[in-house]
């Protein structure tokens, strides 16, 4: 991967300054926000992440589900067809149920809060993709496809018989940059920061617009918060 140039060091200046996490706490808890009132499930993150993350054909580490009962059918509120979308990743959870699961530790929570796959420990027997109650864990079941000959990833392509996951790109947060999925979206649905700050973005917006974790019965609190729509976007019947 050493022959490739870092999709950061390809931006321009302002586009790298846009990219910026900025100022973080002393002990960063990172943390995702995703407000559905801006999402228009244009699936713009869900692409680029396969792009920055070398993922195969037939495989999303992002997807966009449609609140309701089916996938981009709207629903009737108040006599009015509405819609609303819910980006699905890797909820780097608090208390994840994969890492309880793996017997080789091939899943494992950094102190940021990430939880991260180790592929080179990764055995394949997929505990943690029965365990996740999310179903974002994907398995290379076979030799992978891809649209073009050649690798798109900043990162390594995973073993065949593994695991993969999102991780938050990860290499792109080491460079103090958000992942790619925030960088790109067009309607800035996505925002990424410091939990541990009370004065971050993502704190003022949880707090301050009811953010929300999905399957919180579950015990798993996710690192994942969404926002609800203040207004409802109305579509013609």
């Amino acid at each position: 991967m050493s022959d490739k140039v870092s999709p950061i060091e390809a931006l321009p200046p302002a586009s790298r300054a846009y990219g910026e996490i900025g100022a973080v706490s002393a002990d960063p808890r990172w943390v995702m926000v995703v407000d559905q009132e801006r999402c228009i499930g244009c699936w713009s993150c869900c692409v680029i992440c396969k792009s920055e993350n070398d993922v195969p054909d037939g495989m999303w580490w992002n997807r966009i589900n449609t609140v309701g009962d089916g996938l981009d059918t709207p629903y009737e509120e108040q006599g009015r067809l509405a819609m609303h979308w819910l980006p699905l990743a890797c909820q780097h959870c608090e208390n994840p149920a994969c890492t309880r699961v793996c017997p080789v530790s091939a899943t494992y929570s950094r102190e940021d809060g990430l939880v991260m796959q180790d592929s080179q420990r990764c055995i394949g027997c997929r505990y943690c993709l029965v365990a996740c109650p999310y179903g974002v864990r994907q398995f290379n079941w076979g030799r992978p496809e891809r649209p073009v000959p050649f690798d798109t990833g900043m990162v390594a392509p995973r073993p065949l018989g593994t695991m993969e996951k999102c991780t938050m790109c990860v290499h792109r947060i080491t460079d103090g940059q958000v992942p790619s999925c925030v960088w790109s979206c067009p309607g800035q649905a996505r925002i990424f920061g410091d939990l541990n700050d009370p004065d971050s973005k993502v704190s003022r917006l949880i707090r301050d617009r009811g953010g929300y974790q999905l399957l919180e019965e579950r015990g798993t609190d996710p690192h994942v918060y969404y926002l609800p729509p203040r207004r409802k976007r109305g579509l013609e019947p």
